[in-house]
């Protein structure tokens, strides 16, 4: 008996709904299964919506506030990037062993966590140099505006705010290596959660008066607030540097001691060897 072949549409090369469906469904059942992902497709438009808001509102009571200060929103988006790149140097550092694969031989060899995290630290603020530098450089013939003119308390401005980042950064990556590749998402989604309440382009003031103890909770506040004093009156406020100091010793401590537990947890699972994409 001569075998009957398959017409086209047996083939398959016909449009199929059904298939669309299944492939749907498909990502649907990722998607629900991971609670990271949920929250992530609320969250960037809620921070972005919280940010302007908040700007919104101080320049529409205090609209003549930033013409008495030129530069000073070219000041906030330099530190608040020097705070994010802190952040993402080490989260990014960590994540590209992970993505390779490659803990398991990096503890094959006598290094120790602490030591890595200390690198983590170093390199994040490497990186953090060579993407800030070059943006205020241009800003001088772009927009006669140096940021360099703080003079010292820019040091203290950029030390500050570049520790706070790396201990969100290790905090994240404990995280991360505690709950897999899954959560890698927080590397940048952490970071821009303090961002509506740590005052990079409005005042601290500017927030509901339950948010405002919460927001002087976090070094940046005080680090944003000193430099809208410097940019604008020309005055360093020492007591926003003593908070901001002192805040940070506790933050890297427990971004330090996070980031270790986790590890320490993982390597007791066996998960060093388990992880990458």
């Amino acid at each position: 008996m001569q075998a009957i072949k398959p017409s086209h549409a047996d083939r398959g090369y016909y449009f199929s709904p059904r298939r669309v469906g299944a492939m749907v469904l498909r990502y649907f059942y990722l998607l629900r299964g991971s609670l990271p992902r949920i929250i992530e497709l609320s969250y960037w438009p809620t921070m972005q919506m919280l940010i302007w808001g908040f700007m919104s509102q101080f320049l529409y009571e205090h609209s003549e506030w930033f013409f008495r200060a030129g530069g000073i929103l070219i000041a906030a988006v330099l530190l608040w990037d020097v705070m994010f790149r802190s952040n993402i140097g080490v989260s990014i550092s960590f994540l590209e062993e992970m993505w390779s694969r490659n803990l398991g031989q990096l503890f094959a060899s006598p290094l120790r966590p602490y030591e890595w995290a200390c690198a983590l630290l170093m390199i994040s603020g490497i990186r953090t140099l060579i993407g800030v530098v070059p943006a205020a450089l241009l800003a001088i013939p772009l927009y006669h505006y140096s940021i360099f003119e703080m003079g010292l308390p820019l040091i203290a401005f950029f030390m500050n705010l570049l520790i706070f980042g790396a201990a969100v950064g290790l905090a994240v990556s404990g995280l991360v290596l505690r709950c897999g590749l899954g959560a890698e998402s927080l590397a940048w989604a952490v970071i821009f959660a303090v961002a509506p309440l740590s005052g990079i382009y409005y005042p601290i003031s500017t927030l509901p008066d339950w948010l405002q103890p919460i927001a002087y909770s976090l070094p940046s506040a005080h680090v944003f607030e000193g430099m809208r004093a410097a940019a604008r009156d020309g005055v360093f406020l020492f007591d926003r540097f003593v908070w901001s100091v002192s805040l940070n010793m506790g933050y890297l401590a427990l971004g330090m001691a996070a980031f270790l537990w986790a590890f320490r947890v993982a390597r007791h699972r066996g998960q060093l060897l388990q992880m990458g994409e």
